[in-house]
């Protein structure tokens, strides 16, 4: 074959001529022998068909041109070709007439009528390609009448035979080979590559001598030279970023990360609690926080003498003196009467706060005070001397209110709108004093006793508000928004230079694909570093406010284009969709902050000449992480210095995290993949239970229900708290990730089993029998005492089959001042008397998913009981 052509125009010559004719196609008859009485010749029976209109103007022409073929011999027929089969010899040729064909022609099928050649030959041949030739007896010239092109045809005998193996054809036209220069590969940098192009140049042009560097040519040679010399630079750079170990840029670092599943955080922002000081002729305050208002204030460290600065003038110390900045979080309505709040003892004195409780009571009627405030108890006096300089500054704590006397948000809010909040009063003072009890949830709980009331030991005089709580209490993080939109720019034209190369197939007469341009547009910040903050619900507790984790974290940036399109940041893009507005922040070595889209596939692009403007907050890490009482300034064109008299943060600002070292993301990412994030065995399911900040422990069963798997989880709450509904399905979303397809999950609480437990104790002469005997009750009563101690029986103590140890219990009775001798003579399940008084082994155990109780309780006789005998004394 001599040419490689993609239409064929001779047939169409051949179609129109008057008197040549030409072969059209040929047949191997197969498929449709089979099950008739001669499907001994499948693939040896081979029908030759012509071109039908052809010599049709000349009539004699045909006929002599039939008659040819009506006496044309088997040894005109040559067919060549085969690899295994190359001696195929023609037995019999005959002429048939009208027989009617269907021809198929891409979509087009046409019913024709017209002569062939049935042919026979001696055997079937092999997959390879045959070429069937008709020739002039004794000769190798063409068939008279026929067309010389068109007197062979290239056929397979295996036509209808299924293959493995691929029916597109190869490419027919190799590229052509350029002989290439001798170039030396190695030459890297500037004065090599000059060389090269000399060197390359003389053997190019030899007449050219020149060297002078003022020439032409040398300057152009010379400033090529440079130009390689960068791009050699950046193509080690790019190969040095193309691994994990050798990349020196985050962007790069944080990518391969991700291929190993492993997430780079870039830092976070830090948290404080606020407390806005009113003057008290000021009226209420109102904050309105919300994602597209401007916050109404800021909280910044120390500028100015001023308390309040005017934005004009902060921007102007704040580029001279840059400060930390903070920005409320939530919407707040301060009022001045919030300022200190005292706590009220109702006539006892020396009063404390214990360490957990939950619930206190504050002097005065607070009919503003509502549930979801926050307040933050203070101690304010030594509780030695009754100085101010003598307080603690670690004796402090902030608590989310749920109830103001009795009341959750809901019921206040509709008792506030109808006019029915109830008053409460102390009536035992004189006059009646107003109070209003208020209430925090669990795990707000006091981590520390606070004194309230106590007796000075110089005087003896009643030291009263030694502790208080601080209303007007305002949740703000680290970050200033900036005032003004930044513009990004306008999404470019896409440069055609960039485009791939279009998908082609092999065969070169095939149309290449065009291929989808995407225009690079990846604006850069002008200001750094970006804030990033994780999310934060305002109804959740006051220590939940400062519990999160870097999945939480997102840039505090948005973006809008000029069609209105509001556009959202991700921590990635590979699981957004091809419509969605969103984008990724990524940051480099130097805090610059570059603003990636989306391919159109995962996340849209902006489309072309799209103006991109960005608001965005600037300050991260752990700068923020400030002391108690280093905000000291409201930043506001809103309120007045007649209204605000101090801020400050009663806490030290927490939660500032600097962006993950390099080096220690290519130490952890390669080993991340080893940490398991399913739960398939029972033991992971309890394992991952106990992850919860509120569980103590757990314990799991996987049992077979009749149609699948269920694991029962059972789970011993933090500070023996009953597994409700609502913790049901928190942890249930908490387990989710986790679940194994096809494993249901149930949820219930532990099994108690309360205890009897008797002592004989034998007690020092000088000591009173019923001092030790209430001693000994406190060491083994179930509470938290004063002094922060938990008791022996604490349901912190104790958790699934743990067993109750006598030595434990010997141990503990011994430490009380005046027991001589004690001795255990009942430990045994309460209510069981066929069970031994005292285990043999000295050890009581329970079951795999039970819990040891006792409450001694006289109101709940049926959660343990705990006896004594008291011997000596007085």
């Amino acid at each position: 074959m001599i040419y490689l052509c993609c239409e064929e125009g001779r047939r169409s010559l051949v179609h129109g001529h008057a008197t040549l004719n030409g072969i059209e196609r040929l047949e191997v008859v197969d498929q449709e022998l089979i099950g008739t009485p001669q499907e001994s010749l499948r693939q040896r029976i081979l029908r030759l068909f012509f071109i039908s209109k052809a010599v049709t103007s000349d009539p004699m022409a045909r006929q002599a041109f039939f008659n040819r073929l009506a006496t044309l011999s088997s040894t005109q027929v040559n067919i060549h070709g085969g690899e295994r089969l190359q001696q195929i010899t023609v037995e019999s040729v005959g002429l048939r007439s009208a027989t009617n064909v269907l021809l198929h022609s891409g979509d087009r099928t046409e019913l024709i009528v017209g002569d062939h050649l049935e042919i026979r030959v001696s055997t079937r041949g092999d997959f390879s390609l045959y070429t069937l030739k008709l020739v002039e007896a004794s000769s190798d010239s063409p068939l008279l009448g026929l067309d010389d092109r068109l007197s062979r045809i290239d056929f397979s005998f295996k036509v209808e035979c299924e293959s493995e193996f691929d029916c597109r054809p190869n490419c027919g036209c190799p590229p052509r080979l350029a002989s290439s220069p001798d170039l030396d590969y190695m030459a890297k940098d500037y004065a090599s590559f000059r060389k090269l192009m000399l060197d390359r140049m003389a053997f190019l042009a030899p007449e050219w001598r020149e060297r002078n560097p003022a020439d032409l040519g040398v300057t152009l040679v010379e400033i090529l030279a440079y130009v390689g010399d960068y791009l050699s630079y950046r193509q080690d750079a790019i190969a040095t970023e193309a691994y994990l170990g050798t990349a020196r840029h985050r962007v790069s670092v944080k990518r391969h990360a991700r291929l190993l599943d492993y997430a780079m955080h870039d830092g976070c922002n830090a948290r404080a609690w606020v407390q806005v000081r009113l003057k008290p002729e000021a009226s209420k305050m109102k904050l309105e926080v919300g994602a597209d208002v401007l916050p109404p204030l800021r909280f910044a460290t120390r500028l100015s003498s001023s308390t309040l600065l005017a934005e004009p003038d902060f921007q102007t110390l704040f580029q001279s003196n840059r400060a930390v900045v903070f920005e409320p979080m939530e919407s707040a309505e301060l009022f001045p009467e919030h300022n200190e709040l005292p706590f009220h003892t109702w006539g006892d004195d020396a009063c404390c706060l214990a360490k957990g409780a939950i619930k206190a009571t504050l002097r005065g009627d607070l009919p503003n005070l509502q549930p979801g405030q926050v307040l933050i108890f203070v101690e304010q006096l030594g509780p030695q001397t009754g100085h101010y300089a003598d307080a603690d500054p670690l004796h402090r704590h902030a608590v989310r209110l749920t109830k103001i006397n009795g009341m959750n948000r809901q019921e206040y809010l509709f008792a506030a709108k109808n006019n029915t909040l109830p008053q409460r009063l102390d009536e035992l003072t004189v006059p009646p004093t107003s109070v209003t009890d208020i209430e925090w949830g669990d795990a707000d709980a006091l981590p520390i006793p606070f004194s309230l009331s106590v007796r000075a030991r110089s005087d003896g005089r009643l030291l009263e508000d030694v502790s208080v709580a601080l209303g007007n209490i305002v949740l703000a993080d680290q970050g200033m928004t900036l005032p003004h939109l930044e513009e990004l720019g306008q999404v470019p034209t896409p440069n055609l230079a960039l485009a791939s190369v279009g998908a082609t197939g092999c065969d070169h007469c095939e149309t290449p694909s065009s291929p989808t341009i995407v225009a690079r547009f990846r604006p850069l910040l002008k200001n750094r570093p970006l804030t990033r903050a994780a999310n934060y619900d305002p109804e959740a507790t006051a220590t939940a406010a400062f519990a999160w984790t870097m999945n939480d974290v997102l840039p505090s940036i948005h973006l809008a284009d000029s069609q209105g399109r509001q556009w959202n940041p991700k921590r990635d893009l590979l699981s957004s969709g091809a419509f969605a507005s969103e984008f990724v922040a990524e940051t480099d070595n130097d805090d610059r902050t570059n603003i990636r889209f989306g391919d159109d596939e995962n996340g849209m692009h902006p489309s072309e000449g799209t103006l991109i403007h960005a608001c965005y907050r600037i300050g991260n890490g752990t700068t923020g992480n400030l002391p108690m009482g280093a905000i000291v300034h409201v930043v506001s064109d809103t309120f007045s210095s007649d209204e605000i008299q101090s801020v400050s943060n009663p806490l030290s600002a927490r939660g500032g995290t600097d962006p993950e070292p390099m080096e220690a993301v290519r130490q952890n990412a390669p080993a991340a993949f080893r940490i398991q994030q399913r739960a398939v065995t029972p033991e992971d399911y309890a394992a991952k239970a106990g992850e919860h900040p509120d569980v103590q422990r757990a314990a799991a069963t996987l049992r077979w229900s009749g149609s699948w798997h269920t694991v029962f989880l059972t789970i011993d709450r933090r500070s023996s708290r009953l597994v409700d509904a609502a913790f049901e399905n928190e942890l249930r979303v908490f387990l989710e990730r986790y679940r194994l397809a096809g494993h249901d999950l149930e949820i219930d609480g532990p099994r108690f089993v309360p205890l009897e437990l008797a002592l004989r104790v034998c007690i020092s002469s000088n000591y009173f029998r019923s001092d030790v005997i209430a001693a000994l009750k406190a060491v083994f009563d179930n509470r938290l005492h004063s002094d922060g101690t938990r008791g022996f029986f604490h349901a912190e103590n104790f958790s699934f089959g743990q067993p109750v140890l006598l030595s434990r219990i010997y141990a503990a009775a011994q430490q009380v001042a005046g027991v001589r001798h004690v001795e255990v003579t009942i430990l045994r399940r309460q209510g069981a008397t066929t069970d031994a008084l005292v285990p043999e082994s000295d050890v009581f155990e329970v079951g795999r998913i039970e819990i040891a109780q006792l409450e001694n309780d006289s109101n709940f006789p049926d959660r343990g009981v705990l006896r004594f005998e008291a011997l000596g004394g007085r």
